[in-house]
């Protein structure tokens, strides 16, 4: 019997019930570091993917710039005496007073705008760019109120097309001068908590007034009204 269990063997039995006793403590701390990793690595992530404020301000710029093709398009049809349905405008004047002004704009005069007045930096524009909101808001009325109106030639179409022209003129270099100086430097005078908290308070925002995915969907109405006009066709803008 005795040779049935050898020193070697008796050894070899040793070794294997520590290392099973021993995987019953190494396993679940290996398991605490891996989960440990993959939430640091899930937080890396989540940074990397946030729409900082000022990131999301530059979108909307985007979605306002559409816009602006979509007036400019409608003042070429008119120019050339083509037929043209005012119902677009209407949309695009829609698009603006509910999303930039009543949304976008605010978030900057809400947020934005008193922290670089608090921080005594960039006050002179930040003073201009809140008079040229207001001045936009009075425009967009004119439009949305001379629209329907401008199928024929008329007072109607006539005002419509000025206002268009001096909506246009003044909102390309306002959005413009606040992507290039103003944006840029909101980092610098809020505090890391109110600059992500703004993040959040514009989001939250977006949401109430929108829905989920609230840009996604005024930036998709936006695209319609390219496909409606005939500018959806990016190419068409290369020179030739």
């Amino acid at each position: 019997m005795t040779g049935n269990y050898s020193p070697g063997r008796r050894e070899l039995m040793v070794v294997a019930a520590g290392a099973v006793a021993s995987s019953g403590l190494i396993l679940p701390a290996s398991f605490a570091r891996a989960a440990k990793r993959r939430k640091e690595h899930e937080k890396e992530r989540e940074a990397e993917t946030k729409v900082t404020p000022p990131e999301d301000l530059m979108r909307e710029h985007g979605v306002l710039d559409r816009v602006l093709l979509v007036y400019e398009a409608g003042l070429e049809r008119f120019a050339a005496n083509q037929e043209f349905d005012p119902a677009h405008l209407v949309n695009a004047a829609e698009i603006v007073r509910d999303f930039i002004e009543d949304y976008h704009e605010k978030s900057e005069e809400q947020a934005v705008f008193p922290r670089f007045r608090k921080a005594r930096k960039m006050v002179e524009l930040v003073d201009t760019l809140q008079a040229q909101h207001q001045a936009g808001r009075r425009v967009t009325q004119v439009i949305l109120q001379r629209a329907p109106g401008s199928r024929k030639d008329g007072d109607d179409r006539r005002e419509l097309i000025s206002s268009i022209h001096s909506f246009v003129r003044m909102y390309r270099p306002h959005a413009a001068r606040e992507d290039t100086d103003l944006f840029p430097l909101l980092k610098d005078v809020v505090s890391p908590h109110e600059y992500d908290a703004m993040a959040e308070d514009f989001e939250k925002k977006e949401h109430q007034l929108f829905g989920e995915d609230g840009f996604e969907k005024m930036a998709h109405r936006v695209a319609e009204l390219e496909k409606a006009i005939g500018i959806s066709d990016l190419s068409q803008f290369t020179p030739g």
